[in-house]
C-alpha cells in the first residue's frame, strides 16, 4: 500500500544519505510528502531529491520529475533537453523562422559542453525550444539554488541532468502547461515545516524559499 511505499523510501533514502537523519525530521517528512503528492520517487531515477542542506531537507524536483509532470500536465506531447559540445554541428534562430539544427559529433572528441536546448512538441501540433550557454545555466544555478553548495546538491554530482532541469524549466514559461503543473514547480527547491493534505498549500520556509521560478528577463541594454 501507499503507507509501505511510503515507509520503504524513507528508509532507503536515509540509508542512502544518513545526513538525512541528522536534519529536522518536520522538514524530512514535509519533503517526502511532496515527492509522493507529486508521484515522484526520489533517488536513483532522478525523478526527485531530497536534499539535507544545514538542519534542514530541501525538496527538489529532478529532470525526469520535471518530464513526468509535464507529460501528466495533458498538453504536451514530448519534451526532452540535450547538451551541445563544440564539435557537434549546431545551429538554431528564434523569430518568425524558427530552426533548429544539432547534429552531435558520433567520431572523434565531441569537445567541451558549451550550451543546452530543450524542445517541446504540444498536441496540437506546436513547438517551441529555448537555447541556453552553460555560463547562462550557472548564472541561474548561483543565484536561484541556494541548496546547490550542499555536497549532497544533485548539481555536483549529476550537473548534467541539472543543467537539462534549467532549460526545461524555461522552456515551460512558454507552453500551455496545467494548474497543477504550475503547483508542483512552486514546491520545487523548498523547505517546508508543516504536513497537510495538499503539501502544496504550505507555505515554504521563508528563510530557506528560493526566488520565484520564473527567471527574470534580461533587461535590455
Amino acid at each position: 500500500g501507499g503507507a509501505e511505499r511510503f515507509t520503504r523510501i524513507a528508509l532507503t533514502q536515509s540509508r542512502m544519505n544518513p545526513q538525512l537523519l541528522q536534519c529536522d525530521p518536520k522538514s524530512f517528512l514535509a519533503a517526502l510528502m511532496q515527492s509522493s503528492q507529486l508521484g515522484l520517487e526520489p533517488g536513483m531515477l532522478g525523478q526527485s531529491y531530497l536534499i539535507p542542506y544545514g538542519k534542514e531537507v530541501q525538496f527538489q524536483i529532478g529532470y525526469k520529475g520535471l518530464i513526468e509532470l509535464a507529460r501528466r500536465s495533458g498538453q504536451i506531447q514530448s519534451i526532452t533537453a540535450h547538451a551541445v559540445h563544440e564539435n557537434d554541428e549546431f545551429e538554431f534562430q528564434y523569430g518568425l523562422e524558427e530552426n533548429l539544427i544539432h547534429v552531435p559529433k558520433i567520431k572523434g572528441d565531441r569537445g567541451e559542453v558549451y550550451c543546452y536546448y530543450a524542445y517541446a512538441t504540444l498536441k496540437d501540433g506546436g513547438h517551441a525550444f529555448v537555447v541556453m550557454s552553460k555560463a547562462d545555466v550557472d548564472r541561474i544555478r548561483d543565484e536561484y539554488s541556494k541548496a546547490a553548495s550542499s555536497k549532497y546538491s544533485p548539481w555536483n554530482t549529476e550537473y548534467d541532468a541539472m543543467a537539462k532541469k534549467t532549460v526545461i524549466k524555461q522552456l515551460m514559461k512558454y507552453l500551455p502547461v496545467s494548474v497543477e503543473l504550475l503547483r508542483g514547480l512552486s514546491q520545487d527547491e523548498t523547505v517546508k515545516k508543516d504536513i497537510k493534505e495538499d503539501m502544496s498549500e504550505v507555505p515554504a520556509d521563508d528563510y530557506f524559499v528560493e526566488a520565484n521560478w520564473e527567471v527574470k528577463e534580461e533587461a535590455a541594454e
